[in-house]
């Protein structure tokens, strides 16, 4: 979870901020635009994603002020929702979210450039064209975790009008649950498979490139700034001189 912005076009309802949400298991993603960053207007906008798809068990974040508000903490008390924070010095552990949020800005350039003061509405069609594309992590697109089918896009209605296929094909409301059921199953095990290959595809690379690092007294190093309001400017200050070894 996460904001993005503010975005350098404001639309005409003043929206200029953007709260994305991605599920871990299934990478669905959730993108709403707002007009601020307040505690209770992010409250809101996860309320109704949290209205569609139910509450989660935990939620990860950075430690912005708008996620360590009193009154996020109480929904989350309130919702049964464990609230962890990716750490201001390592936040690649939110880094499901960040590779989201690098797509999603591609994706919306072109319709900034085009409907600077429309852009949000065209935020529901880029989410249309990322949910149904299969992830390479899962095997799978995240609609088709989310719901056990296929979406049915443009395309694919399209085709069905060339080849004239029936849009039913009288299978009763009982056999469709049971398949359903029986099919989201199935994924969901195939996804945890696929998911479980790339993470460790993921850690032969990171231990395979990994270095610890060691200072001593007068090195010369870089600081990471942990709070920063705009993520586009830079995060390090220096070089200082190490003067002490604490351990």
């Amino acid at each position: 979870m996460d904001i993005v912005g503010p975005l350098s076009k404001t639309t005409r309802s003043g929206k200029k901020y953007i709260l994305v949400v991605v599920d871990f298991a299934t990478r669905y993603p959730e993108a709403v635009p707002l007009s601020s960053i307040e505690a209770d207007t992010v409250a809101d906008a996860l309320l109704t994603i949290f209205s569609r798809v139910g509450f989660p068990k935990e939620v990860l974040t950075d430690q912005g002020s708008n996620f360590m508000s009193a009154l996020l903490r109480c929904l989350w008390e309130k919702c049964g929702v464990r609230h962890n924070w990716a750490s201001a010095y390592h936040p690649q552990s939110n880094g499901l979210v960040e590779r989201f949020n690098g797509t999603l800005k591609m994706m919306l350039k072109t319709f900034m450039n085009q409907h600077p003061q429309d852009w949000d509405k065209y935020l529901p069609h880029l989410l249309f064209a990322y949910r149904e594309v299969p992830q390479e992590s899962t095997g799978f697109s995240p609609f088709e975790l989310l719901y056990g089918r296929r979406v049915r896009g443009p395309l694919d209605l399209m085709r069905a009008e060339w080849e004239g296929k029936a849009t039913s094909d009288g299978e009763s409301v009982v056999e469709y649950v049971l398949t359903f059921r029986e099919r989201l199953a199935e994924l969901m095990g195939l996804a945890r498979e696929n998911l479980a290959r790339a993470q460790r595809k993921q850690k032969v690379w990171y231990d395979r490139t990994a270095r610890a690092r060691a200072f001593a007294t007068g090195d010369q190093v870089m600081v990471l700034i942990p709070v920063r309001k705009n993520k586009l400017q830079a995060a390090w200050e220096g070089p200082f001189k190490v003067v002490k070894q604490l351990n």
